[in-house]
């Protein structure tokens, strides 16, 4: 399972809000790295496709293929800020 905390929910709904994105709707998946291993992508989704894993919460679906899943279980999507860099 995937959670989101309410300061990444926050901050999903302000950036679409901002951005004029029109959805709440966000895919995160696990991309080979080569030699430094597995990264991890997310974006805003416009297609939500039959197999993908759907969390909803507070409005906001976090949309991750099958594949990714597998070593995405457990994860939970948060934003800080700091005093030079945020997401």
């Amino acid at each position: 399972m995937i959670t989101i905390t309410d300061k990444a929910v926050a901050r999903i709904r302000e950036i679409s809000d901002s951005e004029g994105i029109g959805h709440y709707v966000i895919r995160i998946k696990v991309i080979g790295g080569g030699c430094s291993g597995f990264t991890n992508d997310l974006y805003f989704e416009e297609i939500v496709n039959d197999t993908d894993e759907v969390i909803k919460i507070d409005g906001v679906k976090i949309v991750v293929d099958p594949m990714s899943l597998q070593y995405l279980d457990g994860t939970t999507v948060d934003f800080i800020e700091g005093e030079f860099e945020s997401g």
